[in-house]
């Protein structure tokens, strides 16, 4: 099989990076083209196009779909104004080598879309693999004690249930008067809830730096996307270095 100018394979790229101490060098990302504005970028930053069985492009957010793939890191408005002008079916043309494709209208919406689900599946394997802490009170405990890694709350969370899981989070890891806070996601509580299978999750905390780690890979991702940006949150033992792959057997 042939692969695109802008998927050049490197070894391991089917491999999440572990989470590494500071005193530990970073290692190579694999990296991609992306195919509209030709900037090389870390694969896991990029959103994979792949083409269906019938000429179908559609986004591949985990990467897995066999056969080739073209890869963009533009923000949606870009790819909605590539997509009108044509300039996006002229990089698709020459990235699958004139395979006959048919682009959806709504090609943005349902990246924005795989990028959210890649991020919800993301956080529901981390509860099942117990490094996700839910309940006010549970989160503020860990969090004043400086076991939480990452703060999270839905984007509808009230402001003052923020501010004082915010507070907890800074004393735990010492830094009071910072007034670094938790990251507010793209998603309510509704939406977290149904991917959790709790009710009203409103807030949440990861307790393992590299699951931390994963989840900022997979928010960072979509935030890109929205034309938002991904808060820096040192979290000890980085795991996420633009490096990581959401995939979701890690």
């Amino acid at each position: 099989m042939r692969t695109p100018p802008n998927e050049r394979l490197t070894s391991g790229i089917a491999d999440t990076p572990k989470a590494r101490t500071r005193s530990e060098p970073a290692k190579s990302c694999p990296e991609r083209r992306c195919i509209l504005t030709g900037k090389v970028a870390a694969r896991g930053s990029l959103i994979r196009l792949a083409i269906s069985p019938e000429g179908l492009v559609l986004p591949d957010a985990h990467a897995k779909a066999p056969g080739r793939g073209a890869w963009l890191g533009v923000k949606r408005t870009e790819l909605e104004t590539a997509l009108a002008k044509g300039q996006l079916k002229a990089a698709l043309m020459r990235a699958f080598k004139g395979a006959r494709l048919e682009i959806p209208a709504d090609l943005p919406s349902r990246i924005e879309t795989a990028l959210t689900k890649a991020l919800l599946d993301r956080l529901g394997l981390e509860l099942r693999a117990g490094n996700v802490v839910l309940g006010t009170a549970r989160i503020e405990e860990q969090a004043r004690s400086g076991r939480a890694e990452l703060l999270l709350h839905a984007c509808d969370a009230s402001e003052d249930g923020r501010k004082k899981l915010d507070q907890a989070w800074r004393v735990g890891r010492d830094v009071e008067g910072s007034g670094e806070r938790g990251i507010v996601l793209p998603l309510d509580r509704a939406a977290l809830s149904v991917a959790l299978g709790r009710d009203n999750v409103v807030h949440l905390a990861l307790n393992d730096s590299a699951a931390a780690g994963r989840v900022l890979g997979a928010l960072g991702r979509l935030l890109h996307f929205l034309e938002g940006t991904l808060p820096s949150v040192d979290i000890g033992k980085p795991g996420f270095s633009g490096c990581q792959d959401e995939q979701l057997n890690a």
